[in-house]
């Protein structure tokens, strides 16, 4: 009698449950926020009149007809999206025909326009939101204003010197806050350049009354109570606090809020992003270490961290300055 070949399938798991783990899992291999992108790009595609899966000539037409609408960045997001579709779906990959790729190119030398970068928060802006947040002026709320105070005070004073982005900002636990004699180390349980979830840190130390992030952060537990879970945490109008944090969305508000109470006239350009361009382009002009500001943001490219430390000192290491000082005393002379 002729043996049959054993079984490969060792689990021990019902096949629903492989596929259920199977499934989190390649979900798990992709950032939250880049799966909404590609969901976005996907509806969007399927609102104009597209179908998955789809064909090149398909893809170029809709590209044609959203040039004028869209930037193109976001027709490569829109690409990328629909790209990714077809190769889970083991389809051949219609984004990549040369038709698609060359119209896409053409869009991006005609309709091309400069990214709008978050406007970066100098020294003296974030001088005047700390002093702003512990004056009596701001008082937007009529349940426990100092509460609410403490909070965004030290948000922004937590954000800007230790570089975080806004995801990082409001997942932030009481938990991850180990207290030194010389300031204060947060881990980071997630980042965006950590999405397995290895773990890292960052150092803030201690600084003078007033502008201290640790001291900020000490008060704000003080006055709050919180001894566990999230750090920074909704206030409702009646000046209690909830268990939850603060959506992401919350630390554009607060920036943009803080903006229009000082009279700033950059408030559109103001996001969560400017707190960290700030962080990095006031160290640049104030000649910190390249590789200590790379380390303070966590950047894994050098290539970024030039871009910053080139932005702060644009002003400073500059060809034009030597020569004006010439010409200077060139007119000295003919006088």
């Amino acid at each position: 009698m002729k043996k049959t070949a054993p079984s490969i399938r060792q689990s021990h798991l019902p096949v629903s449950q492989e596929q259920e783990a199977l499934r989190q899992y390649l979900q798990a291999s992709t950032s939250a926020n880049t799966r909404k992108a590609y969901a976005s790009a996907i509806r969007q595609f399927e609102k104009w009149g597209g179908r998955l899966p789809t064909d090149s000539d398909t893809l170029t037409r809709y590209l044609l007809a959203q040039a004028q609408r869209l930037n193109s960045r976001s027709l490569t997001l829109h690409l990328t999206a629909i790209s990714q579709w077809h190769r889970y779906q083991e389809l051949p990959d219609p984004a990549q025909t040369p038709m698609v790729r060359k119209t896409l190119e053409g869009i991006r030398r005609q309709h091309g326009q400069p990214k709008r970068k978050a406007k970066a928060l100098r020294l003296e802006h974030i001088a005047a939101m700390a002093s702003h947040l512990q004056s009596d002026t701001h008082a937007n709320t009529k349940a426990k204003p100092d509460l609410k105070k403490k909070r965004d005070l030290a948000m922004v004073l937590t954000g800007f010197f230790g570089a975080l982005r806004r995801s990082e900002l409001v997942a932030l636990q009481a938990e991850d806050l180990t207290w030194e004699p010389e300031g204060l180390i947060i881990r980071l349980a997630r980042s965006k350049t950590d999405q397995q979830g290895s773990g890292i840190s960052r150092a803030i130390p201690k600084g003078a009354p007033g502008c201290c992030p640790c001291a900020a952060i000490q008060q704000w537990l003080d006055a709050s109570g919180i001894q566990q879970g999230p750090l920074f945490r909704p206030i409702n109008r009646w000046g209690q606090l909830r268990a939850k944090a603060l959506p992401a969305n919350a630390v554009n508000d607060l920036l943009k809020q803080l903006g229009r109470e000082l009279n700033f006239d950059f408030v559109p350009e103001l996001s969560s992003h400017s707190l960290r361009r700030g962080m990095s382009t006031s160290a640049a002009r104030a000649n910190v270490d390249f590789e200590l500001i790379k380390k303070q943001g966590g950047w894994k490219s050098d290539a970024t961290v030039w871009e910053y430390i080139e932005e702060g000192r644009q002003l400073q290491d500059n060809a034009a300055t030597p020569l004006m000082q010439a010409l200077a005393e060139q007119m000295k002379q003919e006088k």
